[in-house]
């Protein structure tokens, strides 16, 4: 995980900086890109991906025997009790009785959004497009989550909570918290992944009522909302790594003057010509 977050910014810091902050050598990075998966690993996350294809496609019609039986006739052998053990792991049930799961992990097209970004992270004026996600902290030996919302036009993050649980409420007090904070129009879009916290309904309802668009990512395809993936790690680097929190309230604290302090009002974002984001929106409002 470290040297795969190490690889993603190679661009952007040294590695020797980031191999000492995320405490891994330099030898150890190198001898990972080197890496081979081996065919075993490669065939199971091959398996994995067509079984959740084909029981998307068919829209979780289709149990174990039809879609092994599709997967069959693409040329990728594989047995109909394989298969059935990768639908039971990632909670996938055909949608053929009593026994089908209408929650959380049963049917990912359900109030899935259109993409109406398509990685177009530009914004001609504040609060035209949002995008929002969540993500994992690890803090005094248990997961922290972190929901934030950014306003593309500035980058600026608008809106953030922080919770030991991965609930509806997370992200929809970081939601709140945006638009309490910034004076939207009903033509506002708002972009996610298709987690189920974002597909639920009091989330939906909820936009809906604030006039809000929503829109979402292609399924698996986290590069449909890169501009929040590529916050979450700089966040990650520069001080979740570097600080190790041993407790909740630091990182709570911490987190609260990353965002607020250092990112929004003081880190030097190359989007914004090199000017933070809250100096960015100042500096557009004067020349309007």
């Amino acid at each position: 995980m470290k040297y795969a977050l190490i690889h993603e910014f190679v661009n952007d810091y040294p590695i020797s900086m980031m191999c000492r902050l995320l405490e891994v050598s330099r030898s150890g990075y190198y001898r990972w890109l080197g890496r081979v998966e081996s065919p075993r690993a490669q065939r199971k996350a091959e398996a994995e991906m067509l079984v959740k294809d084909t029981y998307e496609v068919f829209e979780a019609i289709y149990g174990a025997p039809r879609i092994a039986q599709e997967l069959n006739d693409l040329g990728f052998p594989c047995s109909v009790n394989y298969i059935a053990k990768i639908m039971q792991k990632n909670g996938l049930l055909a949608r053929n009785g009593r026994g089908f799961n209408y929650g959380a992990h049963a049917l990912t097209m359900y109030n899935v959004a259109d993409n109406l970004l398509w990685r177009d992270f530009l914004a001609e004026q504040p609060n035209q497009k949002w995008v929002t996600d969540i993500t994992y902290i690890w803090v005094d030996q248990k997961w922290m989550y972190l929901a934030a919302v950014m306003d593309l036009y500035s980058r600026r993050i608008v809106g953030w909570s922080l919770d030991t649980s991965m609930t509806v409420k997370l992200i929809k007090d970081a939601m709140k918290m945006a638009l309490d904070n910034r004076s939207t129009a009903p033509d506002l879009i708002v972009h996610s992944d298709r987690g189920v916290q974002y597909r639920a309904n009091e989330y939906v309802d909820y936009l809906t009522a604030e006039g809000v668009i929503r829109s979402m990512s292609r399924k698996g395809n986290c590069w449909d909302n890169a501009a929040m993936e590529s916050f979450f790690g700089r966040l990650k680097v520069e001080l979740i790594y570097a600080k190790n929190y041993q407790s909740i309230e630091e990182a709570r604290s911490g987190i609260f003057a990353y965002i607020e302090i250092f990112y929004n009002r003081k880190r030097r974002h190359s989007a914004n010509d090199g000017l933070s984001p809250v100096a960015f929106e100042e500096i557009a409002v004067l020349a309007a």
